[in-house]
């Protein structure tokens, strides 16, 4: 694909993205804000954690991002006897008597971590790499996994029993923590007639895997001015308690701030946020726009703003 300038490259993904919104749509009705992160956390070359009650549709939203973007998927099931040779794979003794390496379902384009808090640490490390380096390393040997790559996790808040919780270099690794909410009465009742009839929706392929690496280079080549840099990386550094950007307020109600992984995907984010919505460079409203599902997994509450019922979206709107 060639486009003339970056400004057009920046308008064919704006259009792009409106396309997969209508595509998408067409199985998933309502969470507008969430199918945007996802969306953005892909351009963007991130990850993602939706966070929801059963029933809110994360599984068949991860479903459906696969087929419009045209890209291989694999659904992993985690639960507490899952091992990490389930996830990357192993080597078996063939019948040549050499030992050959059997892929697991982590080489994929998108990976569906289905109930990822399910499974303990030790199993969850072994995306750890796959995340971070693109690649796995099984038995001294690397291999590199299929561009692009996303980890697309789904975990239930309400039920912990049988649970562990994601380590917090685990949670660092996944650039939004994405909030689902009950759909509202209208909406309910669209998705209920959509699921209970003799018709189900098809959607069209948009984007091949060269495209969306395309666009996720073009992100990086979008301009962002320094203030808007320095914006990012004060928001992020103000979340640190006992630091020279620290207020009172982050001293007693955090114990922990977000590292600068947090400043790296807050510019991004705010880079595809900007694009998306018609902008050729980012302002401080796209990094605001991007900062809560950023920021509320990598920052830790004190046990006054527990006990205080503050909570971690609350602290995050302080600091803007």
């Amino acid at each position: 694909m060639q486009y003339k300038s970056d400004v057009e490259a920046a308008d064919a993904l704006k259009k792009a993205y409106e396309d997969i919104r209508a595509e998408i749509g067409k199985v998933i009705i309502g969470q507008d804000d969430v199918i945007k992160s996802v969306l953005i956390s892909i351009f963007s070359n991130g990850h993602c954690l939706l966070v929801g009650v059963p029933g809110l549709a994360k599984t068949l939203l991860v479903q459906t991002v696969s087929r419009v973007l045209d890209l291989n998927f694999n659904r992993i099931q985690f639960t507490p006897d899952l091992m990490p040779s389930d996830i990357i794979g192993s080597e078996i003794l063939g019948e040549d008597r050499n030992f050959k390496f059997i892929r697991g379902p982590v080489f994929a384009n998108i990976i569906l971590a289905d109930e990822i808090n399910r499974t303990p640490p030790k199993t969850q490390a072994a995306l750890l790499e796959a995340m971070q380096e693109k690649s796995v390393t099984a038995a001294g040997v690397t291999h590199h996994l299929e561009q692009p790559f996303f980890v697309l996790a789904t975990q239930n808040p309400i039920e912990q029993e049988g649970t562990y919780p994601l380590p917090e270099a685990q949670l660092d690794r996944f650039m939004f923590n994405v909030m689902l909410d009950y759909p509202t009465l209208q909406e309910e009742i669209q998705v209920v007639k959509n699921t209970t009839g003799a018709q189900k929706p098809v959607v069209n392929k948009i984007l091949t895997a060269k495209e969306i690496i395309y666009f996720q280079q073009l992100i990086h080549q979008i301009p962002v001015t320094d203030h808007v840099l320095e914006y990012a990386v004060k928001l992020a550094a103000k979340t640190r308690p006992n630091t020279a950007l620290a207020s009172a307020d982050v001293n007693r109600l955090l114990s922990w701030g977000a590292g600068p992984r947090a400043s790296q995907f807050l510019v991004l984010g705010a880079k595809c946020h900007a694009v998306i919505s018609g902008k050729y460079s980012p302002d401080i409203e796209d990094v605001q726009a991007v900062a809560k599902p950023i920021l509320r997994h990598r920052i830790v509450r004190s046990y006054q703003a527990e006990a205080e019922g503050i909570s971690a979206d609350q602290l995050i709107e302080r600091l803007f």
